[in-house]
């Protein structure tokens, strides 16, 4: 693994523009040193959408974003996926030049968001939504919300609406990772909005499954740069054999984490990525590409010591990968992956 900005996923060595423009506008900015969220959005320009033949591209942009700094891919992600729900339900239209978007889905206890549709045919939306990452830096936003008391659907907002805001919680936002990714719930009163898709569709899509191995793509990238730091300590020490087991293994990690992305990545552009089927290999990747991360950062802490947990940029890396990585909810996730498997074959090949 060397000491590049981008990160592959196959082992080509072709010169792709939208890779090379990104690495190189991250190679002359240091993680923390630019606006969060202005710079993740001009990074997303030009990367291709899933399904459409370049998937593995798209896996390797929000790898190497991932690599060089989660706060930064974990501001472009959801711009993207918003942008590939759009393409995905033929709403285009919505999307508009220069807009910052985000995705949220999330549920939490106590709180909701619904929505009402009118004589007129408008819909409007009205209670909290709790999850809201970056909800006041952004321009609009995908939201699902309660159509009635079973079905969610999907809808745009513009979060610039005066009638959205930050809603009262008993809990303050303070993260030890993805610190600039504020994350509490926003207030929507009687806020106008734009149904994308019907109710339900949102969770049918293809894309849902394709959206979420592209997470996985970025803890993929933010363990690579854990794998880095420990090839830097061989490079300034020489690492005895227990330091060697610890390097070997995370290689290990990471090949086999690379290696199920690029056979998703080939599966979603050949149209196997679909329906049942789909929801099983997503919930695949993601359990491989976890398990991988959480080796890499206990191998990373075992064999690096605490040293590098007092650099700032190290220590750092480590709470943000520990804190993104937990979009994947371990057994849970496990367990809905096994129950999958007692289906009819039909439904998961």
């Amino acid at each position: 693994m060397t000491d590049r900005q981008d990160v592959r996923l196959t082992p080509h060595c072709s010169t792709v523009p939208v890779l090379d423009r990104v690495r190189a506008v991250l190679h002359d900015t240091p993680p923390g040193s630019e606006p969060l969220e202005p710079l993740a959005q001009g990074l997303t320009d030009g990367v291709p959408q899933p399904g459409a033949g370049e998937t593995l591209l798209r896996w390797e942009v929000l790898a190497t974003l991932g690599a060089h700094d989660l706060q930064v891919a974990r501001a472009a992600e959801p711009h993207l996926d918003a942008l590939a729900i759009l393409d995905e339900a033929g709403r285009d239209d919505l999307a508009g030049p220069g807009l910052r978007w985000g995705v949220f889905a999330a549920e939490g206890p106590g709180v909701r968001l619904e929505a009402r549709q009118h004589d007129d045919g408008t819909w409007t939306l009205a209670g909290t939504k709790p999850w809201c990452s970056l909800g006041s830096q952004l321009e609009r936003a995908l939201v699902t919300a309660w159509v009635d008391e079973e079905r969610r659907a999907m809808f745009a907002v513009d979060l610039t609406d005066a009638r959205v805001g930050p809603a009262e919680t008993a809990h303050a936002w303070a993260p030890t990772g993805l610190p600039d990714i504020p994350s509490g719930p926003l207030a929507f009163a009687d806020v106008p909005a734009q149904p994308v898709g019907d109710p339900g569709w949102y969770l049918r899509r293809d894309g849902f499954s394709w959206g979420g191995i592209g997470v996985a793509a970025v803890w993929y990238g933010g363990a690579v740069a854990l794998h880095r730091r420990l090839l830097r300590a061989a490079g300034d020490r020489a690492p005895d054999q227990v330091g060697l087991a610890h390097l070997g293994a995370t290689d290990a990690c990471l090949h086999g984490a690379r290696a199920v992305l690029a056979e998703s990545a080939a599966d979603i552009d050949a149209g196997l990525v679909t329906g049942p089927a789909g929801q099983v290999a997503a919930l695949r990747v993601r359990q491989v590409v976890a398990d991988a991360v959480e080796d890499v950062l206990r191998h990373a802490a075992h064999a690096l010591g605490p040293a590098p947990l007092v650099e700032a940029e190290h220590a750092r890396r480590v709470a943000d990968l520990q804190l993104y990585v937990r979009q994947h909810h371990a057994e849970r996730d496990a367990a809905v992956l096994g129950r999958a498997l007692t289906q009819p074959p039909e439904a998961t090949r």
